[in-house]
C-alpha cells in the first residue's frame, strides 16, 4: 500500500495518457483484425465518444451563436449610426428646401411690389413669458431706414420701424398696443383702425371703428387701406377671427389673427416711402 500511495500520481498519469492511445488504436484498426480486447474497448468507448461529441457540438454551437450575436450587434450599431446620419442629412435637406422656398417667395414678393424696399435680417427678438415675440430688432440703422417705415414679409405686414440706432432698429409689431394701422376688409372695403391687443399669450389685433352697418364675416381678409399715407394699400394684415356687436353705439369690434407668424420671422423688407 505504501508503494501504491507513493507512485499513485505516476500510475494515474500513465493511465490517463495511455487510455486515449488505446481507444485510438482500437478505432483505427481494420475491423477484420480486431480481437476481443479491441471490441471491448470500442464498446466501452462509444458512450464516452458520444458524450464528448455532444459536449463539443454544444460548445461549438454556443460559441458560434455568441460570435453571430456579436456580429449582429456590431452590424446593428453600425446601421443605427448610419440611420441617424441619414436622418440628419434628410433633415438638413428639408431645412434647406424650406429656406429656399421662403426666400423664393420673398424675392417674388419684392419683384411684384410697387414700392422700393430694403432687405433686412432679424438679429434679435424680445419674447413674453408665454414665449410670444413682442418686438424684433433688424440689422438696418441710420442712413438706411427711418421711424415709421413699414416692415413686411411675403406673408404680410410685420409692423413699422420704431427707433433707429447706428447699426440696428427696433420694430413695433402690429400686435403691440402702441401700433395703429388704417385698414379695410378686402371683400367690401369696410374701413377701420387696426390696433394690437398686447396679449402676451397670443398674437392678436383688433379692428375698431367698424360701422355696425358694415357687413363683417369670420375669415374676412384684412389689408392696409393706404389712407394713413404710412402703409401702402393692399398689404395683408390678417383674417377676422371673432366679431362683437355692441347693443348701443355706432360701431362693432372685430378681432384679427395676424397673417405673419412673428416667432418665425427671420428676413424682412423695409418699405421706403416714395411718390
Amino acid at each position: 500500500m505504501e508503494f501504491f500511495r507513493r507512485y499513485r500520481d505516476f500510475f494515474i498519469s500513465v493511465l490517463l495518457l495511455g487510455l486515449p492511445f488505446v481507444f485510438l488504436q482500437a478505432n483505427l484498426k481494420d475491423p477484420s483484425h480486431q480481437n476481443s480486447f479491441d471490441r471491448f474497448v470500442l464498446k466501452a468507448s462509444t458512450p464516452i465518444q458520444y458524450l464528448a461529441s455532444m459536449v463539443a457540438r454544444t460548445v461549438s454551437d454556443v460559441w458560434g451563436g455568441y460570435v453571430y450575436l456579436v456580429d449582429v450587434r456590431e452590424e446593428n450599431e453600425f446601421l443605427q449610426l448610419d440611420n441617424e446620419r441619414l436622418k440628419k442629412i434628410n433633415q438638413k435637406a428639408g431645412d434647406l428646401e424650406a429656406e429656399n422656398g421662403r426666400l423664393r417667395k420673398m424675392l417674388d414678393f419684392k419683384e411684384k411690389a410697387k414700392s422700393r424696399m430694403i432687405a433686412a435680417q432679424v438679429i434679435s427678438k424680445n419674447a413674453s413669458s408665454y414665449f410670444r415675440v413682442v418686438r424684433i430688432v433688424i440689422d438696418r440703422g441710420k442712413g438706411s431706414v427711418q421711424p415709421g417705415m413699414a416692415v413686411v414679409t411675403h406673408e404680410g405686414l410685420v409692423g413699422q420701424v420704431d427707433r433707429v440706432w447706428d447699426n440696428y432698429s427696433d420694430v413695433l409689431l402690429t400686435v403691440d398696443p402702441k401700433s395703429a394701422v388704417d385698414v379695410y376688409i378686402e371683400r367690401n372695403k369696410s374701413r377701420g383702425l387696426l390696433k394690437g391687443t398686447g396679449d402676451s399669450s397670443r398674437y392678436e389685433c383688433k379692428v375698431e371703428y367698424l360701422l355696425k352697418t358694415d357687413e363683417v364675416q369670420l375669415g374676412d381678409a384684412i389689408v392696409t387701406s393706404g389712407m394713413d399715407k404710412q402703409f401702402p394699400e393692399g398689404i395683408a394684415v390678417g383674417k377676422i377671427s371673432k366679431i362683437r356687436k355692441r347693443e348701443y353705439g355706432l360701431f362693432q369690434e372685430a378681432w384679427v389673427e395676424p397673417s405673419v407668424d412673428f416667432s418665425r420671422v427671420t428676413d424682412v423688407f423695409v418699405m421706403v416711402p416714395g411718390p
